[in-house]
């Protein structure tokens, strides 16, 4: 499961990461509220692309980043480095520009990002104010969050690096529409989801300060998602939900050590330090993906020909 090497209240390690979330509250809080001001800035010039896939942020090499964000003749991205621990701004003008990650409230930090893109020429107009947070402090007017363990995020990124790794394993084995493995910024997850392609009920919406429509464009066609976020268990947890939830999902059994369905979520879960626990960290976490989606396709009469045998992907792989 990789060399652990302790640093303050987490594990850093290159391999399954040890972080529990009750160690790093107030830098999560913080950081979900710097990554909601990158991802704005995103979404303020990216085309909408169906179920806002156009505003996620990715798992990168060196942290979370934007991808490629078209603006005017040209583009720029932002990356979350937590490798150098500073917000990098680059444009395809040549030019670059950096605001370091350290403690700073995210009044502070907000106002840094938008001088830098200001200086790379670059006009942000975001509504400076997060969504699906309740209460929802404006930006400019939050001193309250200004926590930075760098630690914590380091092995937080980490434990999204393990988790990027099998989703997207697991994204492969589907034929039909699928979404990339993406960390959406609002609630704070990495997600990947599976269509069946036909139409799903309007969602009923409800998310604190988030408009409905938001959810009704998310959830527009019927699916079955999963993810990680950093809740659910002690040290985050894995999940998976089916929308609209078919008769008699709940009820089914996911045969992985610590799995089970979530009356209050209503989606099954899986603590991460279950899956960090296990012999075979990655085979665990494929059964709960494999479980889980068997269940929501079962129940919701999914086309058993768009699964694709992992032994055939194992076979072209060599």
């Amino acid at each position: 499961m990789g060399e652990q090497v302790m640093t303050g209240g987490t594990t850093a390690v290159s391999g399954w990461p040890a972080l529990r979330v009750g160690d790093w509250e107030d830098t999560q809080a913080t950081l979900h509220m710097w990554l909601q001001v990158v991802g704005k800035v995103r979404m303020a010039h990216a085309p909408l692309v169906n179920h806002w896939w156009q505003v996620p942020l990715y798992v990168t090499p060196r942290g979370l980043g934007t991808s490629p964000i078209p603006y005017r003749d040209g583009m720029f991205d932002i990356e979350v480095d937590v490798v150098a621990h500073r917000l990098v701004m680059r444009s395809s003008s040549g030019e670059d520009r950096s605001v370091p990650l350290e403690p700073q409230s995210v009044a502070e930090f907000h106002a840094r990002t938008m001088t830098a893109l200001s200086e790379l020429g670059i006009e942000a107009p975001i509504r400076p104010v997060p969504t699906e947070v309740d209460p929802a402090v404006p930006f400019a007017e939050d001193h309250h969050h200004a926590s930075y363990d760098a630690a914590a995020v380091t092995a937080f990124w980490r434990q999204l690096i393990q988790a990027e790794r099998v989703l997207t394993r697991f994204r492969a084995e589907f034929l039909g529409k699928v979404s990339p493995v993406h960390f959406f910024w609002g609630a704070m997850d990495l997600a990947c989801t599976r269509f069946t392609g036909r139409p799903a009920p309007t969602h009923p919406g409800g998310a604190p300060n988030c408009a409905d429509w938001v959810m009704e464009e998310g959830y527009s066609h019927e699916l079955s998602s999963c993810g990680f976020w950093p809740g659910g268990g002690e040290e985050g947890a894995f999940y998976s939900y089916a929308y609209p939830e078919p008769e008699g999902y709940s009820g089914a059994v996911i045969d992985v050590d610590g799995a089970y369905y979530s009356t209050e979520f209503r989606q099954f879960l899986l603590p991460y330090e279950a899956v960090r626990s296990a012999a075979d960290p990655d085979a665990a976490l494929l059964r709960f993906l494999r479980g889980t989606y068997r269940a929501a396709a079962t129940a919701g009469g999914w086309d058993p020909a768009l699964l694709i045998d992992p032994h055939r992907l194992d076979r072209h792989a060599r």
